[in-house]
């Protein structure tokens, strides 16, 4: 419908498995290259495993396209079938004449014509292929008895070749304990992953080129970006998106593919947009930003931190500083006050007669206050105001020690400072 409209021969996003748009990534060459391998591999079996709309039927329709000419194929894509069932399908694929019997059919009814068949085959120098698509869906008797299949064998070689295809539960299914003997036959396995956000927009370019595309890109830059975002690199899933996308722009008249017109695309397609897809998806640029923005804010935190440490610090050492001074200079001036006293009251309690005590050595050295002012007339300034001070405390000494050698009948007030 929209093919002419965007200068395209054919519709380029078709869900049907056409080898001519395979898209050979690197995973689809090495998926293929064990496929080619298996082949020429001596028998056994060949697992290609994938999610869901990987592209493994296409790689398998591609091989198919470039497997030998001596090979024989039989492809098998509906394996819900029972072991009698399953034995018949792989007769009829390969041209085997069923037996004709009046009763039902057996195992060796089927195993007998089948193993002579692929004698032949082997007498003629050709191989005998048998591919199986949504192995997932086999049950663990049809496994068992594929696995005996592979019995046919002569001394160099195995005489069937099996290709398993199928989703991740199929390499489950093979881990299992009662299928070791099966696991151990085979001889090469690949698992198809989804493709990356490079990968997804060669991938679109490639199916549109291989269309006929003969104008620019349809889609921008943002387009391609939401296209992986939504589809997460599936193969299935990006024909899907894209080739609404293209109808809806075919709609709307315009040769150019936005992000608005995918997500009007997807939310018909997928019934609504995947946030949480398109979060983990997000641009490389965006990824890029916001881990900028974080480092910014760390190193910027790391800064406020030190300066307020640093103030704080600043702040409680200039507090510290005047207390400091404060209690030096009051120490100071208690070391020279005592220096000074111990200078003019010099100690006499040793010399006194006993019985006296302290009161007797005060008296003895309080009786010569003649002696301290001539110190003091003979001294600065500083020295005189010592001098003066310990005067003064000499006279009150005296007074009270009067007062104790009279008893408390004599006692009188203490006598005024002259000054």
């Amino acid at each position: 419908m929209y093919a002419s409209f965007f200068g395209l021969k054919q519709e380029p996003f078709s869900i049907a498995p056409d080898p001519r748009y395979l898209f050979m990534s690197k995973r689809h060459r090495e998926a293929l290259a064990h496929l080619l391998y298996g082949v020429n591999g001596g028998g056994g079996f060949v697992l290609l495993s994938g999610e869901i709309g990987a592209g493994k039927t296409t790689v398998c329709r591609c091989f198919l396209e470039q497997i030998p000419k001596r090979c024989n194929v039989a492809y098998i894509f509906n394996p819900k079938l029972t072991v009698l069932e399953l034995l018949k399908s792989i007769c009829e694929e390969f041209d085997v004449a069923l037996p004709q019997g009046p009763g039902p059919a057996t195992v060796k009814d089927y195993l007998d014509p089948l193993n002579e068949f692929l004698l032949r085959m082997h007498a003629s120098g050709q191989n005998s292929v048998l591919i199986i698509d949504e192995a997932q869906m086999l049950s663990a008797e049809v496994l068992e008895q594929l696995r005996l299949l592979t019995n046919l064998e002569t001394n160099e070689r195995k005489l069937l070749q099996i290709v398993l295809i199928g989703q991740p539960e199929l390499r489950t299914m093979l881990a299992r304990p009662d299928l070791e003997q099966l696991a151990q036959r085979v001889i090469a396995r690949f698992h198809l992953k989804a493709l990356s956000e490079a990968e997804t927009q060669q991938y679109i370019r490639h199916r549109l080129a291989v269309a006929g595309m003969t104008r620019g890109m349809p889609f921008d830059r943002q387009a391609l970006e939401r296209i992986h975002a939504l589809t997460r690199g599936v193969p299935r899933r990006i024909n899907l998106l894209c080739d609404r996308a293209m109808l809806g722009a075919y709609a709307r008249g315009t040769h150019r593919v936005s992000r608005p017109i995918i997500d009007k695309a997807a939310s018909e397609v997928f019934g609504r947009v995947e946030p949480r897809a398109a979060r983990r998806a997000a641009p490389p640029r965006i990824r890029w930003l916001i881990a900028g923005l974080l480092f910014a804010t760390a190193v910027a935190a790391a800064i406020g931190y030190a300066v307020l440490t640093w103030r704080s610090g600043a702040q409680t050492a200039a507090a510290s500083a005047p207390a400091a001074a404060a209690s030096g200079a009051a120490a100071a001036t208690a070391a020279s006050a005592a220096s000074a006293a111990n200078a003019v009251v010099p100690p006499a309690a040793a010399s006194m007669p006993p019985g006296r005590g302290a009161s007797g050595a005060a008296a003895a050295s309080l009786d010569r206050p003649a002696g301290a002012a001539a110190h003091a007339a003979r001294s600065g300034p500083r020295e005189k105001a010592v001098a003066a001070g310990s005067t003064t405390v000499v006279q009150a000494a005296r007074a009270t020690a009067d007062d104790e050698l009279r008893g408390p009948a004599e006692a009188r007030p203490p006598r005024q400072n002259p000054r």
